[in-house]
Order: structure tokens, then sequence, then C-alpha cells
């Protein structure tokens, strides 16, 4: 017989103590493992896999403890987690998150929303700020960008707008695929109907994942591709400026 009592296992490919750039001030990012995207960007492929050997299986009893060593450092920022996927694994993630709320820790959770179910709109209760990956509106170029379509994403902008949970937008610009400015444009006037959006993150495409892919012994997607110049990041960010009233870096 099934032991329904039994602790949920979470699958946690690394951990980072002094995070910065994933939420507001410091931040203590648990990576989860295993994401049923397939971004052509993606600099963590090693995270894909669900059932690829971790570092830590731990309960979320375990992973608070780890995270409470940090309290102090954390206090004014708080955790983060991200992936992989970690819609993944929600209902660990939601466990977590309540026992993080429960010794007044700010919970962040970074997804691209791809997973849109019961489970996860439960996550989103223990849930204080979302950073929510767009990586494009172009319903055509989803499924060739992420191996998905982009209905589950929308799904999930619709409902945080409907619950008032506040949102930051991290937007990769990639040289060639949606850097030019109708999308630019297109994404950003997306992105300003939404009032719980406080603030626009837009992430330069980087190579800094390529050797990831060879030491896998898989075929990097963008191979050739350059990283976005400094410039084009600039441009990117007034042109959300001149659509956005909230915050963009």
């Amino acid at each position: 017989m099934k032991d329904n009592t039994a602790p949920i296992i979470g699958r946690i490919h690394s951990l980072e103590s002094f995070g910065t750039v994933d939420g507001p001030g410091i931040r203590f990012l648990a990576f989860m493992q295993g994401c049923p995207m397939r971004c052509l960007f993606c600099h963590n492929p090693d995270t894909w896999d669900l059932k690829a050997p971790v570092k830590y299986e731990w309960t979320a009893q375990q992973l608070l403890e780890e995270t409470l060593k940090y309290r102090n450092f954390i206090k004014t920022g708080g955790v983060t987690c991200t992936g992989g996927e970690p819609l993944v694994q929600a209902a660990f993630v939601e466990e977590y998150f309540r026992l993080c709320k429960q010794e007044g820790i700010h919970t962040a959770l970074d997804t691209s929303g791809v997973i849109f179910n019961d489970a996860v709109r439960s996550l989103l209760e223990v849930t204080d700020l979302v950073l929510l990956d767009v990586k494009t509106v172009d319903d055509e170029l989803h499924p060739r960008l992420t191996g998905h379509h982009r209905t589950h994403p929308h799904q999930m902008m619709e409902y945080l707008q409907s619950i008032g949970k506040p949102v930051w937008i991290r937007h990769v610009v990639t040289p060639g695929i949606n850097d030019d400015d109708d999308h630019l444009l297109a994404t950003a006037r997306y992105v300003s109907q939404y009032s719980v959006v406080e603030r626009v993150d837009i992430l330069p495409y980087h190579i800094m994942g390529e050797h990831k892919y060879e030491y896998m012994d898989m075929e990097y997607p963008l191979k050739g591709t350059p990283a976005l110049s400094v410039e084009k990041k600039k441009h990117a960010v007034e042109i959300f400026k001149s659509i956005l009233d909230c915050k963009v870096v």
C-alpha cells in the first residue's frame, strides 16, 4: 500500500547562497531539476532531465534547514526557486515555500509558466513574487524557440493579473531571433496590459552555456549566433521604456 504520509523528495540540481539577480535583495537560490522546454538559447541543458543524477535529493524541511544557515544574509531578500523549471516539482516547491513563509522569508518563483494547473495555483498561494520568463509573444515563433506553444505561459500571466500577484518579467533577447524592433515593441505592448508587472529585465543572449553542450555531447542549436551587444541591449531597454511605466533594466 502506498504511504500517502511519506515526505515529498525534491530533486535539486544545485544551490546558490548569495544570489543578487533573481529577485529583490540577496537571495538563497535552489535550481530545481527538470524542464519540459527546449529553449534554443538555454544555457542549462544539464537541468532538463528530471531523472538525471543530482547533488541533492532532499525533503522541503532539509532544504529549509540549509536555507536557514544563511538567514542573516537573506533577511532583506529571500529565497528563489528556479531551474530547470520549478513547476515540474510544484508540490515540493509549495511545501518548501510554506515552510519559508512560516519563518518570515520572502519567496520568489522563477518560471516560464509552461505548466499551468491546480498544483501551480496552489503553489502561487505561497509565492510572494513571480519572475516570469516571457520567451516571445509570437505564437508561431514560440514552439520553434522553446518546443512548446505559449498557451500555458499566457494563461499564467492572465491568472497572475487576476489574483494581483506581483510579477517581474524576464525576456532574453537573441540576435536574429527576437531582437528586431517589431518583436520588441509587440512584447512591450503585451506586457503593458498587466498592471501587476513591477519590473522588466532585458537579458542579453550569451554563449557561456555552449561548453555544456560540448561536454554533454549535444549539438548547440545556436552555434555561430553572436552574443547580444551592449548597444543592442540598450536599444531594447529604450523600446520597452517607451511603452511601459514600470522599471526596465
